[in-house]
């Protein structure tokens, strides 16, 4: 009898184009993939899959056949969000952030996921965007907060809040009150995000003129570094305003005013379009009513505290 783990693994097979993405998306072994196909091909009398020595494609018979695997995925994912009690739900969200969200709404977003599906757990990974971006398209994560909306079609996507960037320094740089300009600020190291991201390449431009001198910019990917080296008095730092509140209560940090406009950081939460998103769907609705209260209100946040059920680590596959 042909049983529904052998159908969504036929489903993944085939939309990841391998049965070692299917295991890595299943959470089981390679082997285990080949026998629950090669069972599922026994039981229906045909030949689903072409395997060649780079990818996997459907058959004729297997292109019929996805056509009603992604029919009955997708009733079970309704199914569930119709009937199931919300505390009910289980697994495992594999959970790619920017770091801009981990300095203000990560931490309420993970304690209301485990008060409302306490058999929900998170895999948080912190990278920079394009990072995120190549793993989610690998399926290496399900779903990403970083920079976007993404352009993609098999991408889908919901914003969830814009976060303004300021210039802001130590007292202790003597900067004087009143419009900074260009050349002001290019007597002082800049630090902002780290390379590969669109913030570090907005504030590059910003000081690549030919009549400023060469400046020092700073990079770096941990933003509790900026804000260190901020504070130590070692430069300006271009950052979201968002994440230096208590900096600038207490004093550590001054909020300049400047005749550059740096825009504005649009976080979005994005994940790949498939029959069974569902879990991954509740995550972005939590994560886009905080993120919307929390861009105007830029209440500073305590440290993330973590439990059994979330992981967090910080990427370090891609150069930086």
């Amino acid at each position: 009898m042909i049983d529904f783990k052998s159908i969504e693994t036929f489903l993944w097979v085939v939309t990841l184009g391998s049965f070692g993405g299917a295991a890595r998306k299943l959470n089981t072994t390679q082997p285990a993939i080949s026998q629950r196909i090669a069972q599922l091909e026994m039981e229906l009398g045909v030949k689903l899959l072409q395997r060649d020595s780079r990818n996997v494609t459907p058959t004729p018979s297997g292109r019929q056949m996805l056509q009603y695997a992604e029919k009955l995925i997708g009733l079970r994912s309704e199914m569930l969000a119709a009937v199931m009690e919300r505390s009910a739900m289980r697994g495992v969200i594999r959970l790619g952030v920017s770091e801009t969200i981990v300095h203000t709404w990560l931490p309420r977003l993970i304690e209301q996921v485990a008060s409302a599906h306490p058999n929900l757990s998170l895999e948080v990974e912190v990278d920079i965007t394009p990072n995120l971006r190549a793993r989610l398209l690998s399926q290496e994560i399900d779903l990403a907060f970083c920079l976007g909306p993404w352009s993609e079609s098999n991408v889908r996507n919901r914003v969830l809040c814009d976060y303004p960037n300021s210039f802001v320094a130590s007292p202790s740089l003597g900067l004087p009150e009143g419009v900074l300009t260009a050349h002001d600020l290019a007597r002082f190291a800049i630090i902002t995000f780290p390379r590969k991201t669109q913030p570090y390449e907005i504030v590059r431009s910003l000081f690549n003129q030919p009549d400023l001198p060469s400046i020092r910019l700073h990079a770096s990917a941990s933003l509790a570094t900026v804000i260190r080296m901020a504070t130590d008095g070692l430069g300006v730092a271009v950052i979201p305003t968002a994440i230096v509140e208590r900096e600038l209560a207490e004093g550590q940090l001054n909020l300049l005013t400047t005749d550059m406009q740096v825009p504005s950081l649009t976080f979005s939460a994005s994940w790949l379009a498939s029959p069974d998103t569902l879990a991954a769907e509740r995550v972005a609705d939590f994560a886009a009513k905080l993120a919307q209260g929390d861009a105007n209100s830029a209440t500073p946040v305590q440290p993330l505290k973590l439990n059994a059920a979330t992981a967090v680590r910080r990427g370090t596959r891609a150069p930086r």
